[in-house]
This record gives C-alpha cells, structure tokens and sequence, in this order.
C-alpha cells in the first residue's frame, strides 16, 4: 500500500534507545538526514519518517526500509558511513523506481525481526 503516494520509506529510529549516548549507542543523525532529505527533495520518492521505538532494542539505531510489499530491518548502525550509505541507497531507489541493491555497507547490519 503506498504512503501519500511513496511506496518507498525509510522508518529511521530514535526512540527510547537509538541514538541514546546515554546508553552506549552512537547518536542518530536525525537533523542532517532530514537536511538532505530536503536538499535532494528525496521526500518526492523516498518518504523519511523519524520514528519512535521500532521495537527490537537489542539491535540498537535500527532502520526500517519498505518498498511495496517488501521490509529490510538494518540494525546496529554506528558509523557516518552506515547513514550515508542509506542517503546512497535512497537516491538510487529515487532514481530507480525502487529498484536496487542494498549497499553493501549495510549488508552485515540485515536483520530479520523473528530471529531476534
């Protein structure tokens, strides 16, 4: 089902643990993505949405991507390299019609919630 019209979203935690310093995780960077969400109008093909908790704490700065029908849960995500691998990600989907390959940055950081 599409949102607003985007079949494409990235649900980007920053909930009671993600990006919580506090608690030993790296900081979200919520205000830069959304800068070059603006800056790359990638909200037209890819809708950012900063969420609250998206469960799966043990995973700690959790990503939810959905294309269509699709979910990719990325989990674990502490450097710079891992959110710009998403940005790369979102504007080949915006520039593919949501046709592309993760990055293979954020391979190793796959994670299926029922093997949590």
């Amino acid at each position: 089902m599409k949102e607003d019209g985007i079949s494409t979203s990235m649900h980007v935690c920053d909930g009671c643990c993600c990006g919580r310093v506090e608690k030993g995780h790296n900081e979200v960077p919520v205000d830069k993505l959304k800068q070059i969400w603006k800056d790359k109008s990638l909200n037209n093909h890819v809708k950012l949405v900063i969420s609250n908790c998206l469960g799966y704490c043990s995973m700690h700065n959790v990503t939810l991507i959905k294309i269509d029908n699709s979910k990719k849960w990325i989990g674990k995500l502490s450097k710079q390299e891992h959110y710009d691998a998403l940005v790369e990600w979102a504007c080949d989907i915006s520039k593919k019609n949501g046709k592309t390959e993760i990055p293979n940055t954020l391979i190793p950081h796959l994670f299926l919630p029922s093997e949590i």
